[in-house]
């Protein structure tokens, strides 16, 4: 009895598995274009040599990302604890903070937000 809703959980997982493949395989498209099926890749045709260069933007777009990622992730955790952490918790956020911003100002300095 202890394993029942272990066991309902799995049970439910399962069923939900089974019925998105099975929708996957009903809805799917039967005659795909190749434009959109063709392997996509970072902005470059990927049947290209494989040791050409890539365009910086990609690399600072990659920035952004894990500036905004890291900063979500552990602001949420130091919000909620706000109060249990102490000035050693909340300096230490700050310095954190103060590194992120300065690779968002380096971000901008190099035009990374400028999309064109």
């Amino acid at each position: 009895m202890e394993y029942l809703p272990i066991l309902i959980f799995l049970g439910l997982a399962i069923a939900l598995g089974l019925i998105l493949i099975l929708a996957a395989v009903i809805v799917a498209v039967k005659n795909p274009d190749p434009e959109k099926v063709s392997a996509y890749e970072c902005g470059f045709d990927p049947f290209d040599d494989s040791r050409m260069r890539f365009d910086v933007r990609y690399y600072l777009v990659a920035i952004l990302f894990i500036i905004f990622d890291l900063e979500i992730a552990f602001l949420f955790p130091w919000a909620t604890a706000f109060q249990d952490i102490g000035l050693l918790g909340f300096w230490s956020m700050i310095v954190f903070l103060g590194v992120l911003t300065v690779g968002f100002a380096y971000e901008w300095k190099k035009g990374a937000l400028e999309w064109d």
